[in-house]
Formats: C-alpha cells, structure tokens, sequence
C-alpha cells in the first residue's frame, strides 16, 4: 500500500527541493559570516589606526619632555593593543568558518549535483518499468482464455456465414 502512495519521481523532486533549500539556507549563513569578518576587519583597521595613533602621541609627549603623558599615551595603545588580539582572534574564527561554509556549499552543490542525476536516471528507470509493466499486462489480456476464445467465436461465425452463403450460390 505504501509503495503505490508513494511516487517515486515526487519523493526525488521533495528530497532535491530539500537540498536546495539547505543551499539557500547555508549560503545565507555564510553571507552573514563573510559581513561579520568584514565588520572585524574594519574594526581592525580602526584600532589600529588609534594604536599608531597613542604611539605617535606617546613619542610626541617624550620628544617634549611629558612624560606623564607618554605615560597615558603607552597605557591607551596597550588597551588598544589588547583589543587588536581579540580582533585578531575573532577574525581567525570567522576565517574558519567562511572556509567551512564554502566547504560544506561545495559538497551540498555536489550532492544536488548528484542528487538531480539520480532523479533522471530513476525517472528513466520508473518510465521504462511502467511500460513493460503496461506491456506485461498487455500481453497477459491478449493471451488470456477470454481473447482466444473469443476470437474462435468470431472465427466460427465467420464459417458459418461462409457456409451459409455456399449454400445459398448452391440453391440458386
């Protein structure tokens, strides 16, 4: 019962839908963590912009003999500083998850590949079965007893019309 609910070339055309969908899906996420990488990116560039920035500040203060000053200067490009490796760190991340997602897009694309192959050579499959099943059933119907039968039916009133009309050429 379960075999005749189910059409095969429906059941492929739902499971490549599903794929396609996952690509969507995955290719949506990915696209969020390339604009996060790109985010960090800027944020590093920015911090370290203000990093140089302390840095310059800190020589400018030595140069002018406030050292009080290079002081603030030193302790704010640490902070910086410090900030960059977390930057650093986060950017590692996104990088590895932007590689991931093109991996996995890679072998999802591959398996849709594959996927949208199978179904046309199943199509294929369940085209031919589906004639040679009408054939089989075909055949069954012409060499049944009813067929023959019925043809031997036709066949005697064929004869018997022939006699028929010997019989009546005789008579005239």
């Amino acid at each position: 019962m379960l075999d005749k609910a189910e059409n095969p070339e429906k059941m492929i055309r739902l499971m490549i839908r599903e794929i396609e969908e996952t690509l969507v899906e995955l290719k949506a996420s990915c696209a969020g963590h390339m604009a996060d990488r790109k985010r960090v990116t800027r944020d590093l560039d920015e911090i370290r912009d203000k990093a140089d920035l302390w840095e310059n500040r800190a020589k400018l203060a030595v140069e002018k003999g406030r050292e009080d000053l290079a002081r603030e200067a030193l302790q704010e490009k640490r902070r910086h500083a410090r900030r960059l490796e977390g930057l650093d760190e986060e950017l590692m991340r996104f990088d590895a998850l932007v590689e991931q997602c093109h991996e996995d897009i890679d072998k999802l694309e591959a398996k849709l590949e594959s996927a949208v192959e199978k179904q046309r050579f199943l199509v294929q499959r369940h085209i031919r079965a589906d004639t040679r099943l009408k054939t089989e059933k075909n055949m069954r119907k012409a060499n049944s007893g009813d067929a023959l039968l019925k043809f031997d039916r036709f066949e005697h009133r064929i004869e018997r019309m022939e006699a028929e009309a010997g019989l009546v050429n005789g008579r005239s």
